[in-house]
C-alpha cells in the first residue's frame, strides 16, 4: 500500500509524510482517468497545464473560431486568431480538513490520517511535475495558509502544518468556523487558473453559504473534491454492543435494532447523494476515499501515470 510499516492509524508525523515522496512519483495529476470517477463523466475546463496568450495572427482555415481575437479583428479588414503557449507551471493548492469530524475511524486509520496522507501524495506529485505547490490546513478553529511556490521547502512547510494540525486532534474547545467560511478563506488565496484539491469529509458542504463559495470558485479554478469517509459512517455493524471512544470518554453502541440500522443507512445514502449532485452541478469531479483503502491506491486509480 506504499505506506511505511510503522505508520500510525491515529496520527501522522512530518517524517512519515515526507516518505510518501517516492510513491508520489507514480501519480500524474495532469492525466485524470475520467471514466473512473464515481459521480459521473466530467469534462474539465482546466485539466492539464494552463495556457497563456502569446500573440495574434491572421485567421487560417482550420483555426478554432472560439479563439478569434475580436479586438484586433475589429481594427482590421481581416480576421485574427489568438495563439497561446503552454504555461511552464501552474499553482496547485491542497486544502486539508483536520476538523474534529475527521478524527474518526473504525478500520485501518482515522479520516484525519487518510486526508493527511492523500494531501502529501498530491503535494509531492505536483512538485515532481514542476508545479508551484501551496495549500491550506484547517480544523474549524483556525487555519494556516502556505502560498504556492515551486520549492521543496514549501512542500515541507505544508507537511509540517498538516502534521501539527493532525496531532492537535481531538480539539479541546469549540470549533466555530463553518465550512462556508473555510471556503471563503480558500477563495482569498487561490488565483484563477489554479488547480485546487479539497480533501475533506465535506461536513457542512450542504449549507447554502458553502454551495455559493464553491460556485464562485468553480468559475475560475479547477477544483477536485476528495471525499474521505469511514465504512461505519455508511452502515452500522451487525447486531451487537460495541465500545466507542474518543480517546478519553467511552460509551456503548447498541446496534440490535434493525430499524435503526436501516434508517442510519438511508440517511447516509441521502447525504452522499446530495453531495454528489451538488458537486456535479458545479462540474467538480469527486473521488471517494475510505479509511479501509490505501491512499496511494485511491489516487493511482484516478491519476496513475501510465509511463511508470
Amino acid at each position: 500500500d506504499k505506506l511505511p510499516a510503522d505508520a500510525s492509524p491515529i496520527s501522522v508525523s512530518q517524517a512519515g509524510l515526507i516518505r510518501l515522496s517516492g510513491p508520489a512519483r507514480a501519480i500524474a495529476l495532469d492525466v485524470l482517468h475520467v471514466n473512473s470517477l464515481q459521480t459521473g463523466a466530467y469534462v474539465s475546463r482546466f485539466r492539464g497545464r494552463g495556457m497563456e496568450f502569446d500573440e495574434s495572427r491572421p485567421y487560417q482555415p482550420g483555426d478554432d473560431p472560439r479563439n478569434i481575437d475580436w479586438r484586433v479583428t475589429a481594427r482590421s479588414t481581416t480576421a485574427y486568431t489568438k495563439l497561446f503557449r503552454e504555461e511552464r507551471e501552474r499553482p496547485v493548492l491542497v486544502a486539508v480538513d483536520q476538523r474534529s469530524s475527521m478524527f474518526f475511524g473504525s478500520t485501518h486509520c482515522f479520516k484525519s490520517v487518510l486526508a493527511a496522507q492523500l494531501a502529501s501524495l498530491l503535494a509531492w506529485s505536483a512538485l515532481d511535475a514542476g508545479d508551484r505547490v501551496g495549500g491550506l490546513v484547517f480544523n474549524g478553529a483556525s487555519h494556516r495558509e502556505i502560498r504556492p511556490r515551486r520549492s521543496r521547502k514549501t512542500v515541507l512547510a505544508l507537511l509540517s502544518q498538516i502534521a501539527q494540525y493532525n496531532r492537535a486532534l481531538p480539539l479541546a474547545g469549540p470549533a466555530d468556523t463553518g465550512f462556508a467560511e473555510i471556503l471563503a478563506n480558500l477563495r482569498r488565496i487561490v488565483r484563477p487558473g489554479s488547480s485546487l484539491f479539497i480533501v475533506s469529509d465535506f461536513r457542512g458542504a450542504e449549507e447554502e453559504g458553502a454551495r455559493e463559495q464553491l460556485f464562485q470558485m468553480a468559475q475560475h479554478i479547477e477544483i477536485t473534491a476528495i471525499s474521505c469517509s469511514d465504512p461505519l459512517e455508511a452502515d452500522l455493524p451487525k447486531a451487537g454492543r460495541y465500545a466507542v471512544t474518543d480517546g478519553s470518554a467511552r460509551s456503548e453502541l447498541d446496534t440490535a435494532d434493525r430499524g435503526l440500522r436501516s434508517s442510519y443507512r438511508e440517511r447516509a445514502r441521502q447525504r452522499s447523494e446530495l453531495l454528489s449532485r451538488d458537486l456535479l452541478r458545479l462540474g467538480i469531479p469527486m473521488m471517494r476515499a475510505r479509511t479501509d483503502q490505501a491512499p496511494f491506491s485511491v489516487l493511482q486509480q484516478f491519476y496513475g501515470d501510465p509511463r511508470r
